[in-house]
């Protein structure tokens, strides 16, 4: 009689505790984003927890394409989407999954190494595609068909070139080291910091955050200034589509981030908190300032009508 006692008794807290979990206070927010926006991300959301205690803020970073297809392809739950392309929603998101997209970030393409690189007390902006051709010289680059780095990778070797004169120097370089290439920019840093690598093509803003060295490349050739818009869109790069064999082409333009929340996003109304403190100039942007990536909001929209109207401040019809 008395096992059944403790039996019941032990029975009696599982149900107790099981209860109390399944009423607490906090709410699970789960954020993709790209990989370049780990470090600011962060500590955004660190300052909103301050605002909303009773948010639990869950981020998964990853290569913005591979977001993407979790959500699409996985079926995965997700509230938040911040692609480092904001083209990366239209294409694959809207309006199956998502209803609007809001552009607010930008960055550029940076050379990046650290002091025992080979050859970087040698590097410059005149040199670094001679040195990174050499054959003792190992460089990486993300994945181009799941991280927009990728392909911006491939886009600025076209872009370089056109403008340095050097004919075939694109295929000669997508056909070295082609052994590390990696999902996500962001995965290439372990790589440089053990010396698996000498260079990395990567963001500008991801190099300060982690105080690497990087050759700051012309504004022709860093996809970064508006003003070059033309000349951008002088090359191309082919990716794989939404459906299986379908094959996107991208064009060179400004590196643009955008974000959105899912159509069938687990919680709106957090959803929605989040992306205002985010795009607000004095909370969010004011912390990727600091991390290296200069605001756009507000920014024009073709997705004007569907956007929420507490989101309409940060966007231009």
């Amino acid at each position: 009689m008395q096992v059944f006692k403790h039996l019941f008794y032990f029975l009696f807290l599982i149900i107790l505790v099981s209860c109390n979990n399944g009423n607490r206070n906090n709410k699970e927010l789960i954020i993709f984003h790209a990989g370049s926006l780990s470090v600011p991300f962060k500590k955004i959301a660190k300052e909103f927890k301050k605002e909303h205690p009773d948010i639990y803020l869950v981020l998964e970073a990853d290569g913005s394409r591979k977001c993407a297809r979790k959500i699409t392809d996985l079926h995965r739950d997700c509230d938040v989407m911040a692609s480092a392309d904001y083209k990366v929603i239209d294409n694959l998101l809207i309006s199956e999954y998502a209803d609007w997209n809001i552009k607010f970030a930008s960055n550029e393409m940076a050379i990046v190494y650290h002091s025992k690189s080979r050859y970087s007390s040698k590097i410059d902006n005149h040199n670094w595609y001679e040195i990174l051709m050499n054959e003792d010289v190992v460089f990486g680059r993300s994945d181009p068909n799941y991280d927009p780095c990728g392909y911006r990778t491939v886009l600025v070797c076209k872009l370089a070139e056109k403008y340095y004169k050097q004919v075939g120097f694109t295929e000669n370089m997508l056909q070295k080291d082609v052994n590390y290439i990696r999902p996500k920019e962001v995965d290439l840093i372990a790589l440089l910091e053990c010396n698996a690598i000498d260079y990395i093509f990567l963001y500008r803003s991801v190099a300060e955050q982690h105080g690497l060295q990087f050759i700051v490349l012309p504004d022709s050739i860093n996809l970064n200034n508006p003003d070059f818009s033309d000349f951008y869109a002088t090359v191309t790069v082919d990716i794989t589509g939404k459906k299986p064999g379908e094959i996107i082409t991208k064009k060179g333009e400004p590196m643009i981030y955008g974000v959105t929340i899912l159509k069938n996003a687990p919680d709106n109304k957090a959803a929605m908190k989040f992306v205002e403190f985010l795009l607000s100039k004095e909370k969010g942007m004011a912390i990727m300032e600091k991390n290296g990536q200069q605001s756009l909001v507000p920014s024009p929209t073709n997705t004007y009508k569907k956007i929420p109207k507490d989101l309409k401040q940060f966007v231009i019809e």
